[in-house]
């Protein structure tokens, strides 16, 4: 702290093992609430290319799955945070716990109506139904998000929500593989053409966030975090970080949405590799299995170890268990590509010297690089750079997430819904991205748009997620 001495301060005194309480069931508990919405909003990336076929859709009105879907994002938040104001943070009243419940259930409602919208062939009911689908992940954001980064230690808050982001980008690895087999390939061979195939794969996410929001009704989740009255105001709007962090995952969610929505499409075009939807989706998952890989590796390079070596041999052991995974199932040319993929992201994790703001500002230079390849290369340059941007978006939600809260006390969950709100990002930027491939007939070219988005996020982890009393500050290293 600004104007004490540290060679005066009293010696710390560690408390004993003892006093110090245990959050790690809680945390695995919370943990599996990731992996499902993480499943949700990638199961989005095979929806479109299957409704885009159904309902004969340009690329804008397909694109139409994101707007409903990141609608509900900007809605509900807007909704929670005028309720805040008015009436006192919902999440303070009801406990992080039932704000968790109510939105598994409404996941469910969501989920149970793509039967009708199957049955009455409606792409209107079927927008309506991933809005109620979004509704409820909207509040297990908002719920979520913060729960984990007050479940322990705030010096490494930024490292548990990496990690909890590491298993919502599982859901979103494995949901491209098992709905794309059950959409395109299992399912659609007795559906024939029509959206008949999508039926069984959400019905099964219905049954399971039901019995998910059983286990957590049953769960012993701690009542941590900011108790003490209930205050209605717009508190947090007063944070200067806050404000930038809003824009910053603005421009994060609606940046890697629209990269995640036109990559089986350009996986299609004839100078890409011109391949079929079957065989794109496991490309779709070398992508967000490159988020999930990233994140793990950020949730051990923003955790504080007593010895760096610990840091540095969980990181290898990572890397040999990822390439020993992949070159199992995989070709060897394209195990060693992703091997060199997961070493160039470490290697840029080194440079930043495992700061967070500088990791994010470090990861979001990549993606512009890789952007930039993906709209003027073709074939397997340009087939690997969407692929690796994967590895690069890895810590960049938890962390804007994590900057943007920092030091917010009572206000942290209407800030919450207020960085759940800029998901929204999600539901305008991939329109503008499908409105830019129609117009120019060049999707390639179309990926210039999201080039703007990581410019801020940049920007973001320079200067923006700087608070008021630290633009002068040094940041400190650390070790050092």
């Amino acid at each position: 702290m600004a104007g004490i001495s540290t060679s005066s301060a009293p010696r710390r005194v560690l408390p004993s093992p003892a006093a110090v309480p245990s959050y790690f069931g809680p945390l695995l508990t919370v943990t599996m609430l990731f992996f499902t919405w993480g499943f949700i909003v990638s199961m989005n990336d095979v929806l479109i290319p299957k409704l885009k076929v159904v309902f004969t859709l340009q690329h804008w009105q397909a694109m139409l799955v994101q707007t409903a879907f990141f609608g509900a994002y900007f809605i509900v938040s807007l909704a929670y945070f005028l309720l805040s104001m008015t009436k006192g943070d919902p999440i303070q009243r009801i406990g992080y716990k039932t704000g968790i419940i109510i939105g598994l259930l409404v996941c469910a409602a969501g989920a149970g109506l793509f039967y009708p919208s199957a049955e009455f062939k409606s792409y209107g009911l079927f927008l309506a139904a991933l809005f109620v689908l979004a509704s409820g992940t909207t509040i297990l954001q908002i719920a979520a998000n913060p729960y984990v980064t007050i479940l322990g230690a705030p010096e490494t808050s930024s490292s548990r929500l990496n990690l909890t982001q590491a298993f919502n980008s599982l859901g979103t690895t494995l949901a491209p593989v098992v709905g794309g087999y059950l959409v395109f390939d299992h399912l659609a061979q007795q559906a024939g053409t029509g959206a008949d195939s999508v039926k069984l794969p959400y019905l099964g996410l219905a049954a399971a966030t039901v019995l998910l929001a059983l286990l957590i009704r049953l769960a012993p989740l701690p009542a941590v975090g900011s108790a003490g009255r209930v205050v209605a105001e717009a508190g947090a709007l007063r944070y200067r970080h806050l404000v930038l962090g809003v824009v910053c995952i603005f421009a994060y969610v609606g940046g890697e949405v629209s990269i995640g929505s036109n990559f089986i499409s350009l996986l299609k075009l004839p100078q890409i590799g011109g391949f079929p939807e079957s065989e794109a989706k496991y490309y779709l998952t070398f992508f967000w299995g490159g988020a999930m890989i990233g994140r793990f590796f950020g949730a051990v390079a923003l955790a504080q170890f007593r010895n760096n070596a610990y840091k540095f041999g969980i990181l290898a052991l990572i890397i040999l268990v990822t390439y020993a995974g992949v070159a199992s199932v995989y070709d060897q040319q394209q195990s060693l590509i992703v091997l060199g993929l997961m070493l160039g992201n470490v290697l840029v994790l080194l440079l930043s010297r495992f700061v967070p703001q500088r990791t994010l500002a470090f990861f979001a230079a990549c993606v512009v690089g890789l952007l930039l390849l993906i709209a003027t290369q073709t074939g397997a340059v340009a087939l690997w750079a969407i692929v690796g941007i994967g590895l690069f978006n890895s810590i960049m939600f938890p962390t804007i997430f994590d900057l943007a809260i920092k030091g917010l006390g009572q206000y942290t969950s209407q800030a919450s819904s207020l960085l759940v709100m800029a998901c929204v990002g999600g539901a305008v930027v991939p329109p503008l991205q499908g409105l830019l491939a129609d117009e120019t007939g060049n999707l390639q070219a179309s990926f210039l748009l999201p080039v703007l988005c990581y410019l801020y996020v940049m920007y973001y982890g320079i200067w923006g997620y700087k608070s008021d009393n630290q633009a002068n500050d040094t940041v400190v290293e650390p070790g050092a």
